[in-house]
């Protein structure tokens, strides 16, 4: 799989293993917003998300055009990498589990702090919307596996073959040579995580994934863990995570990255501490992908991530988003 596209503006850090990556964006005259003053005159909308989906922004970005609710922005943003099946990490189209059987992760967080997520779904392909049922149509947090499954069908969502051709054709091909042994540091886990806030200056945020391919059946990683893949707190910010899910989980980064920000770290120093906690405790052992994204009650936004091998383009405004030919070098 050819990695995603990143952004502009480049700065490469400590022998290209620490950077700043991966941010689309979407928010009015593309430009960052200002700062301070703007929590008394009103917050410019403005959604981001990992990697470069920029289908998924601009329909987010609809939505809080017309004045929609951060939560409808992250829902319907995510919605569209969940649909499409050229993108086989999130959604209908996903590398399956070793067994061969799709199952998805998702969560979502309002401005209150109310938040819903599903754990192992099959059959389903949009499992961010079952996560926002659970939030608000029951009295838990999570429901997994086959539990998640009968509670969408109950909801009215329709039973899908999430399995295409392609993804069956090179799970098939994998089984071939795998010595069944976990992977790692494979390029199949970019999730899509999406912070928005809107005219009120509410945030909100969603995360989902199919999760690593070929991982052993029933593995769960951060993207619908409250606190790891994702966390919300609409009096500081909000951020998101992506990569390998288990060193997440390890440092509840998400959560760490909003406790930071409340400390009064920026959200580009809080994804920086984020990422630099985990290295440092895996320092004999740094073969994995991670990042994050955040987004502060300011409307100001930051990113960082680590990949072995390879340089990043630094994010360090939240406009300018569109210009596809920036890309990361590998080293």
């Amino acid at each position: 799989m050819k990695r995603r596209k990143f952004l502009k503006n480049s700065s490469t850090l400590t022998a290209g293993l620490i950077s700043a990556p991966m941010l689309a964006t979407c928010n009015e005259n593309n430009t960052k917003t200002n700062g301070p003053d703007e929590i008394s005159t009103g917050i410019k909308p403005i959604a981001i998300c990992t990697w470069n989906f920029h289908n998924a922004t601009a329909k987010a970005w609809e939505v809080l055009d017309q004045g929609g609710s951060s939560l409808d922005a992250v829902e319907q943003g995510v919605m569209i990498e969940e649909a499409d099946v050229n993108n086989q990490t999130v959604g209908k189209g996903g590398r399956p589990d070793r067994n061969g059987d799709v199952t998805l992760d998702a969560c979502i967080m309002d401005k209150d702090g109310n938040c819903g997520a599903v754990l192992c779904l099959q059959n389903i392909a949009h499992p961010i919307s079952v996560a926002r049922k659970v939030m608000e149509d029951t009295p838990h947090v999570m429901l997994a596996g086959k539990g998640a499954e009968q509670f969408a069908y109950e909801k009215g969502f329709e039973k899908e073959d999430l399995l295409t051709k392609k993804s069956m054709q090179e799970w098939t091909e994998w089984k071939k040579t795998s010595q069944y042994k976990p992977i790692i540091n494979i390029e199949n886990h970019d999730t899509i995580g999406m912070l928005a806030i809107d005219k009120n200056g509410d945030i909100s945020g969603a995360c989902t994934t199919s999760g690593m391919a070929y991982k052993y059946a029933g593995r769960v990683g951060d993207s619908p863990i409250i606190g790891a893949g994702l966390f919300v707190d609409n009096e500081i910010g909000g951020a998101t995570a992506t990569g390998v899910g288990e060193e997440v989980v390890r440092t509840v980064g998400s959560f760490l990255i909003v406790e930071l920000m409340r400390q009064g770290k920026s959200p580009q120093e809080a994804c920086e501490e984020g990422v630099k906690r985990i290295i440092a405790k895996n320092k004999d052992n740094t073969d994995f992908q991670i990042g994050f994204i955040a987004m502060n009650k300011k409307g100001e936004t930051g990113s960082y991530c680590i990949q072995p091998g390879f340089t990043f383009r630094k994010y360090s405004e939240a406009g300018h988003v569109n210009n596809p030919s920036d890309s990361f070098i590998k080293t």
